[in-house]
């Protein structure tokens, strides 16, 4: 549907490979808050019947993927670790414009544009480990992410004009790649 403007390096896939279990522990607060996300869309919109609809598939979703995260970290025995702040959430955000019908469209376009970064970042996870459980959650977890990155547009198109959506999504996706030039490689999912 659409193409990132920024391709993330290798040397990013170097950094999640060389620390994993703090990799892992950062995906599994993604997928919670992804959670999380959803169910704050269908809470704030709970008149956009198809959204509502959608949101609620998703955080259940999501929850699955931060159960299975978590069987990942006890199989190595590693704890959760405490929710951080996540700086290329923090600056995407930024990008929201005020005014309600503005407010929602970019809510919607950016979810699809995180979404479709955690897919190309899960398929490099994934082709950078070895045969076995988690190479294998990590392409299925690339496969649902790209699922989500085309919900999340597919939603601003039914709701907004989609010339005003293609724009948009443009200007988000310049923007985004700005963001992930600028940010350090980690252990981390951004």
């Amino acid at each position: 549907m659409f193409e990132l403007k920024y391709q993330t390096p290798f040397a990013w896939t170097q950094a999640v490979l060389a620390d994993f279990d703090a990799f892992l522990q950062d995906h599994a607060a993604a997928e919670k808050k992804a959670a999380g996300m959803a169910m704050a869309m269908l809470s704030h919109y709970p008149d956009r019947k198809s959204l509502v609809r959608a949101m609620a598939d998703l955080a259940i979703e999501e929850m699955i993927h931060f159960k299975q995260v978590v069987k990942l970290l006890q199989a190595r025995d590693v704890h959760l670790a405490k929710d951080e702040k996540d700086p290329y959430i923090k600056a995407i955000r930024d990008l929201f414009r005020r005014g309600s019908d503005a407010f929602f469209m970019d809510r919607l376009i950016v979810a699809g544009v995180i979404e479709a970064r955690g897919h190309e970042r899960f398929s490099l996870v994934a082709q950078a480990l070895p045969e076995g459980k988690e190479k294998d959650f990590y392409v299925a977890i690339a496969k649902s992410e790209e699922k989500h990155k085309n919900l999340f547009i597919e939603l601003a198109y039914e709701y907004f004009a989609k010339d005003d959506v293609d724009l948009r999504l443009e200007q988000i996706l310049i923007a985004e790649a700005e963001i992930c030039s600028q940010l350090p490689f980690r252990a981390a999912l951004h």
